[in-house]
C-alpha cells in the first residue's frame, strides 16, 4: 500500500500537528522537572490524553529532579520496564511501581 499524496494544505495542517504534540510532550516534561506536578500526576494525564500516552517512560523519569541516565535505567531494570516503552505501554503495575517509587 502506497502513501498518499497530500495538498499543501494537508502537509500544512499535519506540521502544525505534529509540532502542538511535540510541544504538549516538552511541556508535561517541564511541568514534572520544575515540581508542578509529581510523576502520579503525569502518569494520570497521559491515560487521558492520547498525545501525552506517546512519551517514553525513560524520558519521563529524567525529567524528575536528581534522575539521570543510570538511576532512570536502574528504575527501569528493577520494574522490569522496557527501555523503549511509552507512557500508554505500561502495565497496572509498572505504573504502580512508579508510583511507589516516587510518592507524590
Amino acid at each position: 500500500m502506497s502513501i498518499p499524496s497530500l495538498s499543501p494544505e494537508q502537509l500544512s495542517a499535519a506540521r502544525e500537528a505534529a509540532t502542538q504534540a511535540r510541544r504538549a510532550r516538552a511541556d508535561l516534561k517541564a511541568r514534572v522537572r520544575n515540581g508542578e506536578i509529581s510523576l502520579g500526576d503525569a502518569l494520570d494525564e497521559a491515560a487521558h490524553d492520547d498525545v501525552l500516552a506517546h512519551v517514553k517512560v525513560v524520558d519521563l523519569l529524567k525529567s524528575l529532579p536528581r534522575v539521570g541516565d543510570k538511576r532512570a535505567a536502574e528504575i527501569m531494570d528493577r520494574l522490569d520496564i522496557a527501555q523503549n516503552r511509552r507512557l500508554r505501554g505500561l502495565g497496572r503495575h509498572q505504573a504502580a511501581g512508579l508510583r511507589a517509587e516516587f510518592p507524590d
